[in-house]
């Protein structure tokens, strides 16, 4: 009674098993298989039905979610095994991608997403044959060979294993484990032949679906990128005029996605009045095989205009024809953006014209009133002296009204002076008269406001270059504003004082200082700043024109608190070269 291959051709394993038991002497050597030999098989126990099945079954399949689930059920159908592992590499490891069972006739899938190292197997064998990409198969693990030692084989007490490398271009797509702890000699020479074109064409079927997904999510991530950028991509051929749109350039140009694009589909997208311009730039870059860059708008349907942006680049195929592969923009939301800052800019610029003839005004509205009220002071004095019979009293206050009133013309053509930035009217003039002048003028306002008036004019206080009614101006916004300091004093004595000195033979400084309460410590840095003021009706203007003035003069003006209490303000004159003690 022969082994003959008759019944392995036919697939009657049970046969041959027996066969195998009762005459034992009569097994081929040429079938036994090492431990972790490579599995060899003769053509003749392919069955070609069985190959077709098994080909087709995993060869068509580009979705690998599915194409696992067919190569497992595929694979352990044909094995006869109870369990069944595919290992996929991510990085330097192996992880299972997907775990099978069978209870019966049925095969209980499992996708699983885990490490070799913790998973439920032989992770030598799985290791060894992940390193030599060679196949392993145990007809009896339980017998002596080089992985008994294994502790999955010693705990599960392992019969029958097959560990097979998935190889495509000598490249490792991946490892299928299976096994049967019921039986030894479970996977034949049959159903290892059958295994061994599976796993060869599930390797090359893996890896295409691999990069077929690969591709899916490059698509995926490519178009997901254009929408949030609002960037399309496109291909024209100008010699077949034949143009591929990417989904977002379908969305950008208005059209469906199952529309054919053409370049007249393009030209019934162009706003007419930049056609002219569109087509002059198509022109010069087909004819001279450059690049193409153009900004246009689109009219739609609906009567809605984008803007877009189109960039491409030439290049030539093999026929030495021009291709364009470029990309379209919508910059719709820039043009708006750059048109509201146009808008803004020019609204600007006429409130900062608005402003700058708002603060002149009120500086000349501010500095005027000053000589304005001395005017009418003056003339109401005159009109009581002449109603006396006084007449020489009324001429000299008619003359000092006359006087102020050219002080105030005086005041609005330096205001205008500075404005336009021209230097001051510089003259010789004695600085501690200039002050008496001013404290002359003030005069009735610190009676009126009861406060006492110090003067400390140093007698070696040379005459300086500079503008008198500036100069004049500035000392007395200075004596005005601590006048109205020293209104809300009502406990101890209110007191101006006013000082001249000359400092290191190069400059003079006068000072103002009252008794008042002081300034405020958190803004004190703001004194100077145009339109800021503590006063209830105050402009914020006086001492910020003051620092200008001085500061076209030459000098310094800055502001601190007195001791032991009030407030002195201070500013320096540099001494002209020409000038004397």
């Amino acid at each position: 009674m022969a082994r003959s291959p008759v019944w392995l051709r036919w697939g009657a394993d049970g046969k041959v098993a027996q066969l195998d038991h009762f005459y034992p002497h009569l097994k081929k050597e040429g079938v036994i298989s090492t431990p972790t030999g490579t599995i060899g098989a003769p053509v003749e126990q392919l069955d070609l039905a069985t190959v077709i099945k098994v080909s087709q079954a995993v060869s068509g399949e580009m979705v690998l979610e599915t194409l696992i689930d067919r190569l497992m059920h595929t694979a352990i159908e044909h094995a006869g095994a109870e369990r069944e592992l595919l290992m996929l590499p991510r990085g330097d490891e192996l992880r299972i991608a997907a775990e099978a069972t069978t209870s019966g006739d049925t095969v209980i899938m499992a996708p699983r997403a885990a490490s070799v190292a913790t998973a439920a197997l032989p992770e030598s064998i799985v290791q060894y044959v992940g390193r030599t990409q060679e196949s392993v198969m145990l007809d009896d693990a339980a017998a002596d060979n080089p992985f008994a030692a294994d502790p999955y084989v010693r705990q599960h007490h392992a019969r029958s294993v097959l560990c097979l490398p998935l190889m495509n271009q000598a490249s490792l797509i991946g490892v299928l484990y299976l096994e049967n702890n019921l039986t030894p000699h479970v996977f034949t020479p049959a159903r290892l032949a059958v295994l061994k074109l599976l796993a060869s064409q599930a390797a090359i079927s893996l890896e295409n679906a691999r990069l077929y997904r690969d591709a899916q999510h490059m698509e995926a991530y490519l178009n997901a990128a254009q929408t949030l950028s609002h960037t399309g991509s496109f291909g024209w051929r100008p010699a077949t005029g034949e143009i591929v749109w990417s989904e977002e350039t379908y969305h950008i140009m208005g059209y469906d996605r199952g529309t054919k694009p053409t370049l007249d589909l393009v030209w019934q997208r162009i706003h007419p009045e930049d056609s002219v311009l569109v087509q002059a730039a198509l022109d010069r870059a087909t004819r001279n095989g450059t690049d193409l860059d153009v900004e246009y708008r689109v009219l739609l349907p609906d009567g809605a205009v984008k803007s877009v942006y189109i960039v491409a680049h030439a290049v030539r195929d093999e026929s030495r024809n021009i291709e364009y592969v470029g990309a379209i923009m919508d910059i719709t939301a820039r043009k708006q953006a750059e048109e509201a800052l146009r808008q803004s800019q020019g609204e600007l610029a006429h409130l900062a014209r608005v402003m700058t003839m708002g603060e002149l005004v009120a500086s000349i509205a501010h500095e005027v009133n000053q000589p304005l009220a001395s005017v009418v002071n003056s003339a109401s004095a005159c009109v009581r002296w002449i109603d006396a019979q006084q007449l020489e009293a009324a001429r000299r206050s008619a003359s000092r009204a006359i006087a102020e009133g050219h002080r105030a013309s005086d005041i609005i053509g330096r205001i205008r002076a500075l404005a336009q930035n021209t230097p001051p009217q510089k003259d010789w003039l004695d600085v501690n008269e200039t002050i008496q002048d001013v404290m002359a003028l003030a005069r009735s306002e610190l009676h009126r406001n009861g406060v006492a008036l110090e003067t400390q004019l140093s007698a070696h206080v040379p005459v300086v270059l500079a503008d008198r009614i500036q100069l004049q101006q500035v000392i007395l916004n200075l004596v005005m504003n601590a006048i109205e300091a020293l209104r809300g004093v009502s406990a101890g004595p209110r007191v101006l004082a006013v000082s001249s000195e000359p400092v290191a033979a190069t400059e003079v400084v006068i000072a103002v200082r009252d008794s008042g309460p002081g300034f405020d410590p958190q803004h004190h840095d703001r004194l100077f700043e145009a339109f800021y003021t503590t006063k209830a009706n105050g402009l914020g203007l006086g001492l910020a024109i003051s620092r200008r003035i001085i500061e076209a003069h030459g000098g310094r003006l800055w502001a601190s608190a007195d001791t032991p209490h009030g407030a002195v303000v201070q500013f320096t004159v540099p001494i002209g070269s020409e000038g004397g003690a």
